[in-house]
């Protein structure tokens, strides 16, 4: 009973009645056609006409469901009324002929059995009531039917309502075998092409590039930060009572850096709430200003222009230049640092030395993946980092083509 008059046979039910009211519109188009063929008679005057009438319509809904912008409409009937899982069907117009010929068959089929459907619905049940209650008024037979009839005899009285009955729950069980078709060839007919996949595949994978990118620059701009501060503070703990300038200093390099970090911090966070706006990076013309408030004494060269380098290539050696510098902070203490900067033959080249201080380096909890989004970076601009030890020293180099920011 729950399969033939439950919450989702009956959602079912109206899907299908809203069929077969879309199919009207290309009946009464087939009952034009018809009568000019048959002049002076209405499709409505017996069954093999309205058939006929039927089966011309069609072929006008078929050409409708080809319309890219029907699956959309079509889909989220079938989401809302069929009980279809959502994810197996597709999202967006459909653009390949492959998935308008599987939308416009949906189409016809849909229409054709809605209009079959609700044909029945509006036929029988008047009928069966007017068995079930036949019994109790039995002078109705004489004024609808012939006392010739099969409902002349007390026996046919007596088994009509079963017979009103039957064909009720007959009624019942052509919806939910109908509703039950279109549910199961919802997701073949209406499911996400392998364009449609495709696409799919390649909106993630822009998605999972956009939070990757996010990421590298949370870790690089906050680790930086967070480094920096805490060398700088370390610093000043040590020779508050001795060198007071010397403290002040540092205080003020923190509130630089924070100030900045924040700054950037709340453009990345713009970003993950969807606001408008670019991630505003800084590049390789901002690189002396980081280098003076990092804490460190760094030997800087650089070789070109840096202005002449490519917005894309700038801002990417900004970060791995500043990850550079967090390692330096970690790993090497106070330590100088030699930074070099050279741009030759299209290419960028970018190398950063530090001495190993010998002490424990500071470990994060969970590890570090600095060096992996190093690595990252370049490669994605069709370059190549390293990082390591190199006898006394640490070396980290890299190399980025100035074409990478095509």
């Amino acid at each position: 009973m729950r399969a033939l008059f439950g919450v989702r046979a009956r959602h079912r039910w109206v899907h299908l009645v809203i069929g077969g009211a879309l199919l009207m519109p290309y009946f009464l188009v087939g009952s034009v056609i018809v009568g000019s063929i048959t002049p002076g008679a209405s499709s409505f005057d017996s069954f093999p006409r309205a058939l006929v009438t039927f089966v011309v319509a069609l072929p006008f809904a078929a050409v409708s469901g080809l319309v890219p912008i029907a699956r959309p409409l079509l889909v989220f009937g079938a989401r809302a009324l069929s009980g279809v899982d959502p994810a197996a069907l597709a999202d967006g117009p459909a653009r390949s002929r492959d998935a308008r010929l599987r939308t416009s068959a949906w189409y016809t089929l849909h229409v054709a059995l809605g209009g079959i459907l609700s044909g029945m619905s509006l036929a029988l049940p008047p009928f069966t009531v007017f068995l079930i209650v036949l019994p109790a008024f039995p002078g109705l037979r004489h004024t609808v039917y012939s006392t010739s009839g099969p409902l002349s005899s007390g026996w046919g009285i007596a088994c009509a309502p079963a017979a009103g009955i039957a064909m009720l729950l007959a009624l019942a069980a052509c919806s939910a075998a109908a509703g039950a078709l279109l549910a199961r060839l919802a997701p073949v007919l209406l499911g996400p092409s392998p364009a449609d996949r495709l696409a799919a595949a390649e909106q993630r994978a822009a998605e999972l590039a956009v939070r990757n990118r996010l990421a590298r620059e949370l870790h690089d701009s906050v680790g930086h930060a967070l480094s920096a501060v805490t060398l700088q503070a370390s610093a000043a703990r040590r020779v508050l009572d001795s060198d007071p300038e010397f403290v002040r200093e540092a205080l003020a390099a923190i509130e630089e850096t924070t100030r900045r970090t924040v700054g950037e911090l709340d453009s990345v966070l713009g970003l993950l709430r969807q606001d408008d706006g670019d991630l505003a990076t800084p590049d390789l013309t901002a690189l002396e200003g980081l280098l003076s408030r990092t804490g460190l004494k760094v030997a800087y060269s650089l070789k070109g222009d840096p202005a002449s380098v490519p917005e894309l290539v700038s801002r990417e050696a900004y970060r791995i230049v500043q990850e550079g510098l967090s390692n330096a902070l970690r790993h090497g203490g106070s330590s100088p640092v030699t930074l070099q900067v050279a741009l030759s033959d299209g290419e960028l080249a970018l190398v950063m030395e530090n001495p190993l201080s010998g002490a424990a380096p500071v470990v994060r909890p969970g590890g570090g993946r600095g060096l992996r989004g190093i690595a990252e970076r370049a490669v994605l601009l069709g370059g190549h980092a390293s990082a390591g030890p190199d006898g006394d020293v640490w070396r980290l180099s890299a190399r980025l083509p100035l074409g990478g920011a095509r």
